[in-house]
């Protein structure tokens, strides 16, 4: 789907790079998967200038969010492509943030078994899913259209 015009290729290509986001907050939840299937230790590379912003500037995941969110999604002369794969990168971190907040709380009250396992491992497979799927169609030049987070992520970019 098309809704502004096209994209060129360095929109194209920041659009896919803001999905690396919720991906590096979604690999915390991998730790079991990676464990059994090393191919998936790949993302920790591609995940390190993440780390590096998040964990060498303090409150670098806040700071980077509020620069995202007001400095992207927010400047109406910044594409609409960009500012709508950036807004749903945001929300597509907000929701796996939100997990990590939650998850805790379950592993406490179901304990560290199998059923917990699976759990972390399908919201890591979920997250990277979700992630490569907007990352291919931003890097198409198309917009990702992820249920739910789409229509929020458009009526925040609207203009």
């Amino acid at each position: 789907m098309a809704w502004r015009g096209s994209a060129d290729i360095k929109d194209r290509i920041f659009a896919s790079l803001v999905y690396l986001l919720p991906l590096y907050y979604g690999f915390q939840f991998g730790s079991d998967l990676v464990q059994q299937f090393p191919i998936f230790s790949f993302l920790s590379i591609l995940l390190i200038p993440m780390a590096f912003i998040v964990g060498a500037i303090p409150f670098g995941d806040f700071i980077l969010f509020l620069v995202l969110y007001l400095a992207v999604v927010r400047n109406t002369r910044i594409s609409h492509f960009i500012r709508y794969n950036t807004m749903q990168a945001i929300l597509l971190d907000i929701l796996v943030f939100l997990l990590g907040l939650v998850f805790p709380f379950v592993i406490t009250a179901l304990g560290d078994n199998i059923i917990t396992q699976t759990l972390s491992n399908t919201i890591f497979l979920g997250t990277l899913i979700a992630c490569l799927y907007c990352i291919i169609q931003s890097a198409l030049g198309k917009y990702a259209e992820i249920p739910g987070i789409s229509e929020a992520a458009y009526t925040q970019v609207r203009y």
